[in-house]
């Protein structure tokens, strides 16, 4: 499956840093909402504290 960033949110999609776009993008995610994405940030955000804290 491939990502996909819905066109209604794409401007916020692009607003992100490089990193944290290919960070979103490898997950292979549907982002269809601002809901969404706010969501796979917060993964991805809990993710880098686990790692952080080994």
């Amino acid at each position: 499956m491939a990502s996909y960033v819905d066109p209604s949110i794409r401007e916020k999609f692009e607003s992100l840093s490089i990193n944290l776009k290919n960070a979103i993008l490898e997950k292979d995610v549907q982002l269809h909402t601002i809901h969404d994405l706010i969501g796979v940030l917060e993964e991805i955000v809990a993710e880098q504290e686990s790692t952080a804290k080994r």
